[in-house]
């Protein structure tokens, strides 16, 4: 039996730019410059890429859970046809105020991604431009690396960021890491 490697990545800011609000369709979803090539490279070393999003648009009405699978399948299609793959896409459609168990930093998209694809990502990589997303690969035993693309730099410069295996311009130079360490 082969070892799956598995790796966590936030979506907006990390693949995608961020627009400080919502995407809410596939015309205002543009990938950062090389995280088309970051995921193919990724793939190619042996790495299986899971997503791990907040989306409060959907309980906040601003956009339906039907018109986020169509932002979610045109990312997907453009992967796959730059060579990459994506394995699966969890998200949390709850507005913070819910207080719900999946929103980032609490760890129930993960947990939901190990049930869904029955592995285990204690100690996969997590790469976020968030907080949130370091607290949330922190409390579940992965390694965080943060990505200055999206809100990166106001994330480092919050005095109560945890610790980050490392800090890098992009998801591309994140994964060139990633390929070095394995």
């Amino acid at each position: 039996m082969t070892l799956n490697k598995y790796i966590v990545l936030d979506r907006d800011g990390v693949i995608n730019e961020d627009l400080w609000g919502y995407v809410t369709s596939p015309d205002e979803f543009k990938f950062i410059d090389n995280s088309l090539d970051a995921i193919k490279l990724l793939n190619n070393c042996g790495y299986k890429i899971t997503i791990a999003t907040n989306q409060a648009c959907i309980n906040k009405g601003i956009i339906s859970e039907k018109e986020l699978n169509l932002v979610h399948d045109f990312m997907t299609e453009k992967v796959r046809a730059h060579g990459g793959d994506i394995e699966y896409i969890a998200f949390c459609p709850h507005a913070p105020e819910e207080r719900c168990s999946c929103r980032k930093p609490e760890v129930g998209l993960l947990q939901k991604t190990e049930e869904e694809l029955s592995v285990s990502l204690e100690g996969s990589f997590f790469v976020g431009d968030k907080e949130s997303d370091i607290e949330c690969a922190k409390n579940f035993g992965c390694r965080p690396l943060l990505v200055k693309t999206g809100y990166g730099e106001i994330s480092l410069d919050s005095s109560t960021l945890p610790e980050v295996e490392g800090v890098f311009e992009n998801l591309f130079e994140a994964a060139k890491y990633i390929e070095q360490s394995t």
